[in-house]
């Protein structure tokens, strides 16, 4: 399936390219999400009178996140959990549970800004967390995992 990006995509392509992706990833994904548009002919024409708007909005969107990077940049979370003697965690922590308790410190981010290439976490501890706000800005975040006091 033929598409029209309107956004860049980390592994994809930026604003503008014409791709060739798998038909689901493009009807389900892509062009629900306002990420994409068919490539057709009253598409590619509709794009090109559009795109000095669109290529304005992503500079506004990349600036927010680099302003958001910067307030996020050597950030800081404590999150309490219920472990066992040896530090294992009851449960896990995942980004959901990280992404509340970042909230709830004062900032502002999503549970799918959040990646964990290795999976949840299981252990009490310190913990390094990178945080991709946008497919040209990320940051990095320290959560610190500690055992809840009965």
């Amino acid at each position: 399936m033929e598409i029209i990006l309107l956004e860049k995509i980390q592994n994809l392509g930026v604003l503008g390219d014409t791709v060739r992706v798998k038909p689901g990833y493009g009807r389900n994904f892509l062009i629900p999400n306002g990420k994409a548009v068919p490539a057709s002919k009253e598409n590619i024409v509709k794009f090109e009178a559009q795109r000095a708007e669109l290529e304005k909005a992503q500079g506004d969107i990349l600036q927010k996140a680099t302003r958001r990077a910067e307030d996020l940049n050597g950030f800081d979370v404590t999150i309490n959990r219920k472990a066992g003697t040896e530090g294992k965690l009851y449960g896990s922590v995942g980004t959901a549970d990280i992404a509340e308790a970042v909230v709830a410190a004062g900032q502002e981010i999503g549970k799918n800004e959040i990646r964990l290439p290795d999976g949840p976490f299981r252990q009490i501890g310190g913990f390094d967390v990178e945080v991709s706000l946008h497919p040209d800005v990320s940051t990095t975040i320290r959560i610190n995992i500690v055992a809840e006091e009965e």
